[in-house]
Formats: structure tokens, sequence, C-alpha cells
């Protein structure tokens, strides 16, 4: 059995003395992140408070339907966020939408069919929203690389279609290095994991009072989930997005320009 843990609004308004602290630091070396940093305290409490009641009210109805559409939900909002980090890439929101809606649906349908987690809220819901989001960091990491080896590549691009290669054959090696840019984040904190540090859904566990055996072979599970998922959308979200690029006569389209 584990054993609850109760906050009262109090002890999470103490906490708010470390984001003092981070305050104090940017002042301090006129860094100018005092404004991000409030607006970031701000929007996390409002954001966390009222999905926490919108996922009791899910858990007390413990309906599917409930359950998709809040992850549907996730993903729309996923693809807006990460198109903001892939502005150099035509209409990057649909790419993103399917890479994020693909590793999702398709991750949560094989771990629930393997047994991995019940079809329940109570377990969907979580292990979804951890699912969305590292897909997509990777997805966003993955096509921001893109945009910019193909804004730094362009001639070399264009010099290897004249030569009468296909997009696809010009655009090879640079999907590689997005691939690998989005992946190796996740991977390398996986390495690491238990070495390094401990990661939340094991320190929640511990927390709680489950055993550390069982908390490590939920945080394996997890692990592995999101690797998987992470892969998943990286590697579609690239290889949909290239296409972008380029006019149906395999041609480079000019590409906007950054925002500073």
């Amino acid at each position: 059995m584990t054993a609850a843990i109760h906050l009262s609004v109090w002890q999470v308004a103490a906490s708010l003395a470390l984001v003092g602290v981070a305050a104090l630091v940017s002042f301090w070396q006129r860094a100018g992140l005092e404004g991000d940093i409030a607006v970031a305290t701000i929007r996390s409490f409002i954001q966390l408070t009222a999905i926490g009641y919108v996922i009791k009210f899910i858990f007390n109805q413990n309906n599917l339907a409930f359950v998709i559409a809040l992850l549907a939900v996730m993903v729309v909002f996923g693809a807006l966020t990460a198109r903001r980090r892939a502005r150099r890439v035509p209409n990057a929101f649909w790419p993103l939408l399917l890479a994020l809606a693909l590793a999702g649906s398709t991750t949560l349908l094989l771990v629930v069919a393997l047994g991995g987690f019940k079809p329940q809220a109570r377990y969907l819901v979580p292990v979804g929203g951890m699912v969305i989001g590292n897909a997509m960091t990777a997805a966003a990491v993955a096509l921001n690389r893109l945009g910019d080896d193909v804004a730094d590549g362009a001639a070399q691009i264009e010099a290897t279609l004249a030569l009468g290669a296909t997009a696809s054959q010009a655009m090879r090696p640079l999907l590689r290095r997005s691939l690998r840019s989005g992946m190796i984040p996740l991977i390398d904190s996986t390495k690491t994991t238990g070495l390094i540090f401990f990661p939340g859904t094991m320190v929640g566990m511990l927390l709680a009072g489950a055993s550390p055996i069982n908390a490590v072979r939920l945080q394996l599970v997890l692990l592995y989930v999101l690797l998987g998922s992470v892969a998943l959308a990286a590697l579609t979200a690239v290889h949909v997005a290239y296409r972008n690029f380029f006019s149906e006569a395999h041609q480079l389209r000019e590409l906007p320009e950054p925002l500073a």
C-alpha cells in the first residue's frame, strides 16, 4: 500500500521561495529573465490547478471518451507549441500534429495490448501526457534542426537536385542528422538514469511510499515507452515535413526568414 501525500496550499506557496532565488540570480547577473520567471510561475500555477480539476473529473467518470478527448487536446496544443520551434519549416503544424497523434496512439495502444497498463483513465492520462510531451520535444528539436540545416545547405541541395537527384535523395543526410538531434537527448538521459538523476515517476512513487523495486520497474516501463514514442514522433515529423521544402517539381522553395 502506498501512503497518500497531502500538501496544503501554504506548503506549495512556501516553495515559491526557490522561485524568488531564481529571480534574484537573474536580477543580480542582469540576465533579464525576471519577467519570464514570473510568467512561468503564474502560468504553471493556473494551468496545473485547472488540469488537476479536469483530471479529477475524468478519473471520477472513468470514461475512455473523456480520456481520448483530453489526449486529443494535448496533441493539438503540443503541435501548436512545437511549431514555434520549427519556424523555418513550411507548414510545420500538420507534420507535427500527425507525428504526435501517431506516436501517442500507437504507443498507448501497444502498451495496453501487451498488458503494461490497464485501459483506464488513471493510467492512460498520465502516461499519455508523458508520451505526448516527450514526443513534442523530440519532434520540435528534429524539425528545428532540419529547418536550420536546409537553410544552411540550400546551395548544396540545389546542386544535388541539378545533378538529377530526387528531393528524398538530396535530403537524406539532413534527415538523419535531424532524427539524431531529436532522439539523442532522451537517449542520453536514459543512459544516466539511476546514476546521475532519478526520474520524476520513480521519485513520486518513492515519496508516496511505494516499494523501491516496484518504483524502478514502473520507471523502466515508462522509459522504454518514451524511447519508442520519441523515435516514432521524430521519424514521422522529419519524413513528412521535408516534403514541404519542395515544390511538386522537386524544386527547393524559398525559406522563411528566422525571427529575431
